[in-house]
């Protein structure tokens, strides 16, 4: 990006949520750092911005919450005074077969992953409106386009994702707003780490480049689409998947 931007990143604590935040820092922006409830994590994303010539401040809010994620909006604005880029990196998992899947394990993956995308995007639009200006960026998933066994719940969370950012385009283009999804593939986090080697090597099968991904290749999409490279992008899904779909 050819000038500094106020970035928020949802779920930036750790993961591919943390690797994006530090992506945006290294490049000279304001980084929003939002957290659920790992306050410590958080303080070290924030202290390793400031040391690549950023600024990180640490937001805790539950993106589930219309209200929490008013007020880590209102934050944002209080602190840097303006949102250029939102990335709406928030999720969770509750895995289990259909016939096992319980209501609430259902209800809880939409309200984080869907409903907290819709809550942050209500939100930002009314700054973003009047600057004329904004970019939307959404992680969905690779299986929000191909659907996965054993994750009813986590797919129709990211397939409503990429549903609303084609939504999103349609209705604040107009405005100088962009919006956009990335599908990640199988990336490499500490979640991950924990399946068993015979479920990582079924993956590993179906990926044709032959290797996982990394949380940096999620983040340099990132920069790409917040970058003036990139205003002329908007309702598209960019899938970083080694070539799965």
């Amino acid at each position: 990006m050819s000038e500094q931007k106020v970035v928020i990143v949802t779920g930036a604590s750790s993961g591919i949520g943390r690797a994006i935040a530090l992506a945006f820092g290294r490049e000279g922006h304001q980084v929003i750092v939002n957290y659920l409830s790992n306050a410590n994590e958080a303080k070290e994303v924030v202290e390793e911005i400031a040391a690549s010539g950023g600024q990180g401040h640490a937001v805790q809010a539950d993106v589930s919450s219309f209200e929490a994620s008013k007020n880590l909006v209102e934050e944002t604005l209080k602190v840097f005074g303006r949102v250029d880029v939102l990335i709406n990196n928030s999720g969770i998992a509750k895995d289990q077969l259909m016939l096992r899947m319980k209501e609430e394990d259902f209800d809880a993956v939409i309200d984080v992953n869907l409903k907290g995308t819709w809550n942050m995007v209500k939100h930002v639009t009314r700054p973003m409106l009047k600057q004329k200006s904004g970019r939307i960026i959404n992680i969905s998933s690779v299986v929000g386009q191909i659907g996965n066994p054993g994750q009813a719940n986590y797919v129709a969370s990211k397939a409503g994702v990429i549903g609303m950012t084609k939504t999103f385009a349609k209705e604040f283009g107009k405005k100088g707003i962009t919006a956009n999804a990335i599908a990640p593939g199988f990336i490499k986090t500490a979640m991950t780490d924990k399946l068993d080697d015979s479920i990582k090597e079924a993956y590993l099968r179906q990926i044709p480049l032959g290797t996982f991904g990394k949380a940096q290749d999620i983040a340099n999409t990132a920069l790409f689409l917040a970058s003036d490279s990139a205003r002329y992008i908007s309702g598209q899904v960019i899938g970083v998947n080694g070539g799965m779909i």
